[in-house]
């Protein structure tokens, strides 16, 4: 149960969030990913906070533990000829090399990407940018919520066209490092065949038009340019957070079928003139709120998901998210993961969203995980690996 990329080596130059969420998805599915950190701080997340938790001579943040389990920890000075060369003599071992520097870092430090190549033709290099290795403006520096913001997603996310938002979470970052693994995995694929390696390159712009969805056809297709409408669905109605007595539910009436189930259900006529189909009901959506929330107005939200499950509509509550990793389901899914981290003891960590079963439906998921790494934590268990004496 160690994981289908058991014997796949990962160096990781990454810093920040995109590139190791890339590399920490690698380690849940088994590779060894080895982190190359800077001497004395080491990845910039690991002074982001608070919350910073543990003794004050050795804090830890936990914005660096979200993303760093399942990662050995090596502290090397690019710019110094041993450290480079310890660098060097990984890549020569490694299957995969991930980095996030800003186009012509590595070149300036004699470590670019074609160099590496030249060294191991099997080697995958995942390269992360914030929006694009070329193009106009190709050299700009990415941050998630610029990124979120010039790639349209903060016009979609919002109470409305002047209010727009973030999304809670880095997504930018976050998809940026799903679709870069998904790539490494393609090109490892493909390398069983050629027998060499390539170079995978996404962005933090590219990641977000990628999740564009119907959004972007809704423009490049029909013409219209979607605005920030709430906690609606712009194209099916009722589709989102209606309020009740004590509080609020959210519902997904996605067909004919189950707006007819609703009506039936709470007594009210499905064919109501302007509302019988999803059509109508879209084109006049406060209408249609109103009449939702008129019907579930005397209903508290604890029986009204009871009623909504028994008349089969879709439904559910907003979890704060204490009540996610307390629920019995989320534990179900493998999704709280126990780790022992070296300074902290024994910790619980968001878990990795994949399942595997083999024959028979038996799961083999990988189960032992390791806490994020201290800084360095594995420098001398490297270099000895590297040296053929560990």
């Amino acid at each position: 149960m160690t994981g289908p990329l058991d014997g796949v080596l990962v160096v990781d130059l990454s810093r920040a969030l995109a590139g190791p969420h890339a590399t920490m998805m690698l380690g849940d599915l088994g590779a060894r990913v080895v982190k190359i950190e800077a001497p004395g701080h080491g990845d910039d997340t690991r002074g982001w906070g608070p919350p910073f938790v543990g003794d004050e001579t050795a804090r830890q943040s936990t914005y660096f533990l979200s993303t760093n389990r399942n990662k050995e920890s090596v502290a090397l000075d690019l710019k110094d000829d041993g450290d480079r060369d310890v660098l060097l003599r990984l890549v020569d071992r490694a299957d995969v090399l991930v980095e996030n520097f800003r186009t012509g870092v590595l070149e300036r430090l004699g470590l670019g990407i074609e160099e590496l190549r030249q060294r191991n033709p099997r080697l995958v290099v995942l390269s992360i940018t914030g929006f694009g290795h070329d193009g106009p403006e190709g050299g700009r520096a990415g941050y998630d919520q610029i990124a979120q913001g010039e790639a349209g997603l903060m016009s979609l996310t919002g109470s409305g066209p002047d209010d727009p938002q973030r999304v809670g979470v880095p997504i930018a970052d976050l998809l940026a490092g799903m679709y870069g693994a998904y790539g490494v995995l393609a090109a490892l694929h493909e390398r069983q065949s050629t027998g060499t390696g390539q170079v995978v390159r996404t962005s933090l712009l590219a990641a977000v038009v990628g999740v564009h969805a119907f959004q972007g056809t809704r423009w490049t297709v029909a013409g219209e340019v979607g605005r920030a409408q709430g906690n609606h669905h712009p194209s099916i109605a009722p589709y989102g957070l209606f309020h009740c007595r004590d509080g609020a539910v959210q519902i997904a009436v996605g067909s004919e079928g189950l707006w007819k189930r609703l009506c039936e259900g709470f007594g009210m006529d499905p064919a109501t003139e302007g509302l019988a189909t999803n059509a109508e009901r879209v084109a006049d959506r406060h209408r249609t709120i109103a009449v939702v929330e008129e019907l579930f107005a005397t209903w508290d939200a604890e029986p009204l998901l009871a009623r909504l499950a028994e008349i089969g509509v879709p439904a559910g509550k907003v979890r704060t998210l204490d009540e996610v990793y307390g629920w019995d389901q989320a534990l179900s899914q493998g999704l709280l993961v126990d780790v022992d981290h070296a300074t902290l003891g024994r910790i619980q960590l968001p878990g990795p969203p994949l399942r595997f079963f083999g024959d028979g439906g038996v799961e083999t998921t990988r189960r032992g995980h390791t806490a994020p790494p201290l800084l360095d934590e594995h420098g001398r268990v490297v270099r000895g690996w590297l040296d053929g004496s560990d």
